[in-house]
């Protein structure tokens, strides 16, 4: 049977939202389209109906999200410090290790049915970390990957100080994606000091704004970002009125 294809990505600015609060739509909003795909199965390929697919955009107060296959030694603080520090900490469904979000972070959640742009999720990962590459090279910052780890990273090549710039985790059913990116644009990096970033030891955790001495304008980084991912991935993004998670 073949598949109704949707370049359409309707693009979601969610601004500053409670961690749970943006998991638990992110969840609706995947279990939509899956239950779509699981309808369409069922039909003629005229009588189907097109998937959505949804560009998010946000940030989260001061929280530690721990993937599903991850190590809760990596976080380095208990139950009473992360409360005393206002600090949030959920164990989640999404591939990788330990990582930090908050306020002056871009997190970006492609939740896209990737029958509607190509069915490899190794691709699909490069592509997030491209869109990541590319913003960074419009600042004048060289970044990269380093083979077997996830996400982007400065001093790739020569490896002297190593260290990562966007941390990665996704979760894929049926060819639709959640979870995502998170760029380190004007992030406060001493709240990475509480864990073992993506259960790395020895490699250090940057910013934009550490890199280049200054605080970013993050409505600009964010433009650059989803200008690079639209184009990479091929998407025909389209706005319409905000909706919040």
């Amino acid at each position: 049977m073949n598949h109704k294809i949707n370049k359409r990505v309707k693009f979601l600015e969610w601004g500053t939202v409670d961690y749970k609060q943006a998991w638990d739509r992110q969840e609706e909003l995947f279990k939509g389209i899956v239950d779509v795909k699981i309808a369409n199965r069922k039909k003629e390929e005229k009588d189907q109906e097109l998937t959505e697919n949804f560009l998010i955009f946000c940030n989260h107060p001061h929280v530690y999200t721990l993937g599903k296959s991850g190590d809760a030694g990596n976080l380095l603080m208990t139950e009473s410090m992360l409360k005393m520090r206002g600090i949030d900490y959920y164990h989640i469904n999404r591939g990788g290790d330990i990582t930090y979000h908050g306020p002056g972070q871009i997190v970006g959640y492609p939740i896209l049915d990737l029958e509607n742009f190509f069915t490899d999720i190794h691709k699909y990962m490069r592509f997030l970390e491209d869109g990541v590459i590319r913003t960074l090279a419009d600042y004048g910052i060289e970044a990269g990957r380093i083979e077997g780890l996830t996400g982007v990273w400065l001093d790739f090549e020569k490896k002297i100080r190593p260290r990562k710039i966007c941390a990665m985790g996704v979760k894929t059913s049926r060819w639709v994606s959640m979870h995502g990116l998170a760029l380190n644009v004007n992030t406060e990096l001493s709240y990475f000091n509480n864990i073992v970033p993506c259960g790395i030891t020895d490699k250090e955790v940057t910013s934009m704004n550490a890199e280049l001495g200054r605080d970013l304008d993050l409505k600009e980084v964010e433009d650059k970002l989803k200008a690079h991912l639209a184009e990479l991935f091929e998407m025909v993004l389209f706005e319409s009125e905000i909706e919040k998670a």
